[in-house]
Order: structure tokens, then C-alpha cells, then sequence
């Protein structure tokens, strides 16, 4: 099963993933890998010191207006290998949408993008397909994550 979403009825904008990793699944939180630049983009972006614990991690989405949540409810999956997921069972993201304020989604990376189009889309929702801040984007390097990523996320 996936995380639960993080959210409030305040948040504007919904940044969604794929499917926890394993390191994320052995933490019990998204973004666990310790060389994924989610949570320290997260405290860049947003002019914040980098949160540390899980509560912390919600505390710094929910004071900006930030829901967090997966594409996937459930898959099989080989490792972290977003290219060997199948049996999707999506996540409600419409639900979701209708018990806040978001206005836009913003998709990790290009699979979440594909599965958000394919699965979960809202009409009048929109998404951006914005850069993956996974380890395995080793092309991106923090400072062009934070170009592409800045526009979305300001304090």
C-alpha cells in the first residue's frame, strides 16, 4: 500500500510521485532514499532548514499550502524500478482534490506524469511534468532542479 496523502484543506497545490521506494517503504515516509533531493529541494525552494523528521516534513509542506501523495495505490514492482511497474490500482486523487484548495498538480518526474495522465487525471486540474529529484536523474543537478522546480514552489 502507499503512504497516506499529506494534506489539509488549505493546500493549493499537489505534488505527487509514482510509488514509495523501498528505502522510503523501510522509513515509512516519502522520499527516504538519502540521495533523493526531494526534501532538500523542499527546504531550498521554500526558505526553510531542511526537516529532519517526519513530522517535520509535513509541518514544512502544510505551512505552504503543499499536499503530497502517490500516483499508485498499489502495484507490482521490481525494486525501485518505476519502468517495471504493472497492476496499477490508482490512488484518488479526485477525492482528494475536492477536499481542498488545489488548483495543480505538480508530477516527480515524467513517469508520474504518465501515470497521473493515465489514471488519476481531474478535469480542470492542472499537472506539470516537472524534472525527477530521484538519485537516478544524476543529469539534473540540484541547481537546474531548482530552476525547473522554483517556479511552482515560492514561499
Amino acid at each position: 500500500m502507499s503512504f497516506a496523502p499529506v494534506y489539509d484543506k488549505n493546500a493549493h497545490t499537489l505534488i505527487v510521485g509514482t510509488w514509495p521506494s523501498p528505502k522510503s517503504r523501510e522509513q515509512g515516509f516519502y522520499y527516504g532514499h538519502p540521495q533523493n533531493r526531494f526534501w532538500p529541494l523542499m527546504a531550498r525552494l521554500l526558505r526553510e532548514p531542511l526537516p529532519q523528521t517526519i513530522a517535520e516534513k509535513k509541518a514544512l509542506l502544510l505551512r505552504h499550502g503543499l499536499a503530497l501523495w502517490d500516483t499508485i495505490e498499489s502495484c507490482t514492482i521490481t525494486g525501485a524500478s518505476d519502468a517495471s511497474i504493472r497492476d496499477v490500482v490508482p490512488t484518488d486523487i479526485a477525492a482528494l482534490a475536492r477536499d481542498t484548495a488545489v488548483r495543480r498538480v505538480l508530477c516527480n518526474g515524467a513517469t508520474a506524469y504518465r501515470l497521473y495522465a493515465a489514471y488519476n487525471a481531474v478535469p480542470g486540474l492542472a499537472a506539470v511534468k516537472l524534472p525527477s529529484t530521484s538519485p537516478a536523474n544524476a543529469a539534473w543537478s540540484m541547481e537546474r532542479l531548482a530552476g525547473a522546480w522554483g517556479a511552482y514552489l515560492q514561499p
